[in-house]
């Protein structure tokens, strides 16, 4: 199944100059055992803002959206949203995207099913999670945090 994963505030801010505006551990925890042992596609920002601890992100195959990023050990580079998919479905595991804000928007159209952990309080930045017809999901409350509520949202 495709999956989008985010965290975004409820301005739909989900980053500032490439990074988290935020450290939420149990967020950082649900991302962890969502996406381990399965394939997760992002941009190429996103993947220069990991910490170079995790960068590749361990346990997981990682494919990179991007038309400057050259062949990099542990990651498969893509040109194009629909050639990432398309090889990670050859992984036959879980495909989850993961950003950034441009990647969000090309995938949104084409996955299933989103996981947006919706943190309560307000950060400010400069990318946005893309608009979407919340009619068009079926939304559930996954958990409820202090800091956050995990939601699970499946396309009708």
């Amino acid at each position: 199944m495709k999956n989008i994963i985010a965290a975004m505030t409820t301005e739909r801010v989900i980053g500032n100059n490439n990074s988290l505006p935020w450290h939420i551990p149990e967020d950082l925890k649900n991302f962890k055992r969502l996406t381990e042992n399965n394939t997760v596609i992002m941009g190429r920002k996103t993947y220069d803002g990991l910490p170079a601890s995790v960068r590749p992100l361990p346990n997981r195959q990682n494919i990179v959206v991007s038309n400057t990023l050259p062949p990099t050990e542990g990651i498969s580079v893509c040109r194009s949203i629909e050639e990432a998919i398309s090889l990670a479905e050859s992984y036959q595991k879980e495909i989850f995207i993961i950003g950034g804000a441009a990647i969000y928007e090309q995938s949104l159209p084409l996955v299933e099913r989103m996981y947006l952990s919706l943190i309560k309080k307000n950060y400010s930045g400069n990318a946005y999670f893309p608009e979407f017809e919340e009619e068009d999901w079926d939304k559930k409350l996954l958990k409820d945090y202090p800091e956050f509520e995990l939601v699970e949202y499946i396309k009708k």
